[in-house]
């Protein structure tokens, strides 16, 4: 068989692989600014779901995040543990756990306000470039999850 064959499977050739790198690198470019805050990469993001929306299900916070809940759990508790949401059963529905931002959680929204200033200016691209790339990201978001 001749090598050119198997170029399919060359690292180079993966549109996954560079995605995955540039979120790898991304979520090392925000430590700094989120180490002060006591807060991981996907802490943060779920914080700035509840400073959007004071309160959510599990589920909804999931579809969201493109997240499952055996992820999830672990994120909430700890953000829990910090004091910065609460979670309880829906009075409607027992099944439903739902999770609501508190005071202390809302005032961390101030200390996180630069965050993405900074990370804008570790990032140097161009306006349009971030928007283009932004709106590729999520089309190519859009397809995947219509595949699940």
């Amino acid at each position: 068989m001749c090598e050119n064959d198997y170029s399919p499977l060359k690292l180079e050739n993966q549109l996954c692989f560079p995605l995955y790198a540039a979120s790898r690198e991304m979520i090392k470019l925000y430590r700094p600014f989120l180490e002060p805050l006591d807060l991981t990469y996907t802490q943060y993001v779920a914080m700035m779901v509840f400073w959007e929306v004071k309160k959510l299900s599990v589920k909804e916070l999931g579809k969201r995040l493109y997240l499952d809940s055996g992820t999830l759990t672990p994120v909430l508790k700890s953000l829990e543990a910090k004091g910065y949401v609460d979670r309880y059963r829906s009075a409607e529905d027992e099944r439903v756990l739902l999770v609501e931002i508190t005071q202390k959680g809302i005032e961390l929204k101030e200390k996180a306000m630069n965050i993405p200033f900074e990370m804008t200016k570790n990032v140097n691209l161009e306006p349009e470039e971030r928007r283009e790339l932004y709106r590729l990201i999520y089309k190519m978001l859009d397809i995947i999850k219509d595949k699940y």
